[in-house]
């Protein structure tokens, strides 16, 4: 009988795949009408985008792209402890400078493309915390390899 080999995810690879997933929810539930409220308001891009995630969170089509993109990337970076933390640790950075992107533009100007409210954007601040808490936190004891 062959025995099979089991890997055990570390609490960062875990916590990646979470988040991830997460991410993957977020995207998929932008492009369901009722979720997202004012769906027929829906655009690709650009502030005029009327549609609203949970009827809080301005959204996009951009923006649910994204968040599909950053949930591929958490599940598949989530495949080692050190890609998990670059998943968390530069998301979190991602959403940083989103965050003070956010509080920088009108966001009735061509510059808010993505686009973002208000909620989106202490939403933002919250994530790239959490994110860089968790990577910081639970990637303290990965082992780190020199190259002479």
């Amino acid at each position: 009988m062959a025995q099979v080999e089991h890997s055990v995810r570390t609490p960062i690879q875990k916590a990646s795949l979470i988040v991830g997933v997460v991410f993957l929810l977020v995207g998929i539930a932008g492009f369901i009408p009722g979720v997202t409220t004012n769906y027929d308001l829906l655009e690709f891009a650009g502030h005029q985008s009327g549609a609203m995630l949970l009827g809080v969170f301005n959204v996009s089509i951009l923006h649910n792209l994204v968040h599909l993109a950053f949930g591929i990337a958490g599940v598949a970076m989530a495949r080692t402890a050190g890609g998990a933390r670059a998943f968390l640790i530069g998301g979190g950075a991602v959403y940083l400078v989103l965050w003070i992107y956010g509080l920088l533009i009108d966001s009735t100007s061509d510059a808010n493309f993505v686009p973002v409210n208000d909620a989106d954007n202490w939403l933002h601040l919250v994530l790239a915390i959490g994110m860089i808490g968790l990577g910081v936190a639970l990637g303290r004891g990965l082992a780190r390899t020199r190259r002479p």
